[in-house]
């Protein structure tokens, strides 16, 4: 369990992380004793309001971890497809947006995780290759680990990949992909459940297994996770 007691007291404010010229805008809530933060990669077309994200954050910070809901794009950048496609350069945000949390006074003592969802996970996943000592843990939501596929057996962080049942397609593909990574790793498919985790439980299932992930892997003194691996689960 966390440090922080569940519903502990937080705080929550806008903030913005420079990158270069650009000015991504985000939302860092820390409950009070914060285990660790979490940063948060949307998928194409979503941002730091994410109902579906906003969610999850809410659970995490309930269980005593911190968030960084961010936005990746500048608006003027999400108008072009092809910035909302590009995993390399929405991986070189998260690895700011990673950075600016190591600096801030409020986090730099705090291990960081990453939740991706869709291509945020992609996104999430080679900015932890490229950035190994930083990441203690990774939750994929409904992710698209296959766009990472170069970097996938350079991730060390103990890695989760959450996907729906009746998600076929994407399924396969994180099925591939799980065979793949060479870190601490665990797949769970929630049955009755497609790619945006609409039905009734399953988001909450999402978050809770997110949730005691991260709790797992990130507070200080947490097992950093090894090379056996899990047999995939089915939930």
């Amino acid at each position: 369990m966390s440090s922080a007691a569940a519903g502990a007291p937080r705080s929550e404010r806008a903030v913005i992380v420079p990158v270069g010229a650009v000015r991504l805008e985000g939302i860092l809530a820390l409950p009070s004793g914060a285990a660790g933060v979490v940063l948060f990669a949307h998928g194409s077309g979503s941002g730091r309001f994410s109902p579906r994200n906003n969610f999850v954050a809410r659970v995490l910070q309930e269980g005593g971890l911190g968030t960084l809901l961010i936005d990746l794009l500048e608006e003027r950048e999400a108008q072009d497809r092809r910035n909302v496609f590009d995993i390399d350069l929405l991986a070189d945000r998260v690895l700011s947006a990673t950075d600016w949390l190591l600096r801030e006074p409020e986090t730099s003592a705090l291990r960081i995780g990453h939740f991706g969802a869709s291509t945020g996970a992609a996104a999430a996943l080679q900015a932890a290759a490229r950035q190994l000592e930083a990441v203690g843990a990774i939750v994929s939501r409904g992710g698209r680990p296959d766009l990472a596929t170069a970097y996938l057996a350079q991730v060390q962080a103990p890695t989760l990949l959450i996907v729906g049942g009746l998600d076929f397609t994407v399924l396969e593909l994180n099925q591939d992909a799980y065979a793949l990574l060479s870190c601490e790793k665990d797949l769970v498919i929630i049955p009755g459940a497609t790619h945006l985790f609409e039905e009734p439980g399953t988001l909450e299932e999402v978050a809770r297994l997110a949730r005691d992930w991260f709790l797992r892997y990130l507070p200080a003194g947490a097992s950093s996770g090894g090379t056996s691996p899990p047999t995939p689960n089915v939930e």
